[in-house]
């Protein structure tokens, strides 16, 4: 079987090339389960198809081609907030002052990730080598090893990344090469990430850029095997997983936000790996399952009762304790029940609308499902057509179909405001949940409350189907306030974009942007 991930290589392929991810697209999500044709391109990613080619090629999905982007991150600032988040290690961006400038925003996510997690909150270990018109003209090497240099004796890290901007890119700075002189030098792994931001249409590259680097420069090449370890690859979220799988005597290592270098280094050690969102964890995942035996769990995110027990299975099957996961799930089902069913009373007739990444989307639909919401909308910022697993049961969108039905209205866009608009006139929606809460101001501003979820793990597990139902019981307390504000706060939009009903218009019809340009000069 040929390798999916290839670790002696120093860059990572970009996931429109090696998953064929999209960014545009709209219909019913039964129609995006079908043309993805997971298991056929599995099969080409794994090197198993008759006739297969290079990994992400053949089956491809046809995307919308928007003309412009209102607003988006990159690979390089996603990057940024996974290495820069490593408690004991220190991340160099070599840019531009301009690429830290979600800094701020990363140092807040890490403190509360730490509060969260009951560690005493400190900041984020970033450094920039803040590249100006000299250094673009005569280059910038020595201004890299004189911060690698300033890092090392002003925090002591374990570990020290570099990150590539599209400046560095554009004049060819040799990372890999700085770096490595740089690990001579200091007598620590110095890990360069190819991240700069035209690298890949969307950001999720950057996560597997940053744990790449991680892998080949961080991760024991020698683990001795820790059975009752299991690898959580996650964000900032609270810690819910350790009370959930401590009834089969597992032990969380979280990675890689706020985690530590000796915590990178033993997931190599772990019985297995699994995450809360398989667009995150499926890259790590499948690293630590061809280069060093640790399996990936094949199983749906622990959402809702179909996702979490079925995890809890596959997990509990890994570490023989079926016998014991039963009991669990028994328990946990009689518990949570009558609170749900109270739940389920109160949110009849509720639409809600979910706005989010895309198997993260999966799963908290599973969950409003659950809990008797409508769910007649929905916009992923990417959809991978298969995981680099390419496990079937990973198959997240279409087991949210599969036990929850069909969504009508299931829009591939990455965080585009100016298309919300449109998308929200075609449904009834009561409340909005938004993972990128940039987004959440023009929903309040056409009369619709948001839920901006700034914990990922709120919705896991059984729990958090009970979290969730009484979040949107108090966002929905605050809809009359939204109506106010609507009546008083208009939208950026001209009339004739607020009249269209299509949110890809831009894309099916390039031409109405002349025309409209010309009546506006006219």
């Amino acid at each position: 079987m040929a390798k999916n991930i290839q670790l002696d290589l120093e860059t990572v392929q970009n996931r429109e090339m090696r998953l064929g991810s999209i960014i545009s697209w709209d219909g019913k999500a039964s129609e995006l389960v079908e043309l993805s044709r997971y298991e056929e391109r599995a099969l080409r990613h794994k090197g198993e198809c008759p006739g297969a080619g290079k990994s992400g090629e053949g089956c491809r999905l046809c995307e919308l081609n928007m003309p412009f982007n209102q607003q988006s991150m990159c690979a390089n600032s996603i990057a940024a907030c996974q290495a820069g988040n490593i408690r004991d290690c220190v991340l160099i961006q070599h840019s531009p002052v301009g690429c830290t400038a979600r800094n701020p925003e990363f140092n807040l996510a890490f403190r509360n990730g730490l509060e969260r997690r009951g560690i005493e909150p400190r900041n984020i270990n970033i450094m920039t080598t803040n590249l100006l018109e000299n250094d673009m003209v005569f280059g910038a090497s020595e201004k890299l090893k004189r911060a690698a240099r300033e890092a090392f004796e002003r925090y002591d890290p374990k570990a020290i990344f570099f990150s590539m901007s599209c400046s560095t890119a554009i004049i060819g700075e040799d990372l890999s090469s700085i770096a490595a002189e740089m690990e001579d030098e200091l007598g620590i792994p110095v890990a360069p990430m190819q991240c700069e931001g035209f690298r890949s249409k969307h950001w999720s590259t950057g996560f597997d850029i940053s744990q790449h680097a991680v892998l080949r420069h961080i991760v024991n090449k020698n683990p001795k095997k820790q059975p009752d370890l299991i690898n959580i690859v996650a964000l900032w979220g609270t810690d819910y997983f350790t009370d959930m799988l401590k009834p089969l005597g597992l032990r969380v290592n979280y990675i890689m936000d706020i985690a530590s270098f000796d915590e990178l280094a033993q997931t190599s050690e772990a019985a297995c790996t699994s995450t809360f969102c398989h667009t995150l964890g499926s890259y790590f995942a499948t690293a630590l399952e061809e280069a060093y035996g640790v399996p990936q769990i094949r199983a749906p995110q622990p959402y809702g009762f179909a996702g979490t027990d079925a995890w809890l299975r596959a997990i509990a099957k890994q570490v023989g304790k079926e016998k014991e996961a039963e009991e669990y799930i028994a328990a946990e089902h009689e518990r949570v029940r009558p609170k749900i069913e109270e739940l389920k009373e109160k949110l009849k007739g509720v639409n809600g609308f979910v706005l989010t990444g895309s198997s993260y989307a999966h799963g908290l639909i599973s969950v409003l499902r659950d809990l008797g919401v409508t769910v007649d909308g929905s916009v992923v910022f990417h959809h991978d057509p298969v995981y680099d697993g390419g496990y079937e049961e990973q198959n997240t969108l279409k087991t949210l179909v599969d036990n929850y039905g069909d969504i009508p209205h299931f829009t591939v866009s990455k965080c585009q405001p100016f298309q919300l608009p449109a998308l929200l006139s075609r449904v009834k929606a009561d409340f909005i949940i938004i993972r990128h809460n940039g987004l959440a101001p023009n929903a309040a501003r056409m009369g619709i409350p948001s839920f901006a979820i700034g914990d990922e793990h709120f919705p896991v597990g059984y729990d958090g189907m009970i979290r969730v139902g009484e979040a949107v019981l108090d966002v929905l307390a605050r809809k009359k306030m939204n109506q106010v504000l609507k009546r008083h706060v208009g939208l950026p939009y001209s009339d004739w974009w607020l009249s269209q009903k299509d949110p890809f218009i831009l894309a099916k019809h390039p031409e109405v942007l002349d025309e409209t340009t010309k009546e506006v000069q006219d």
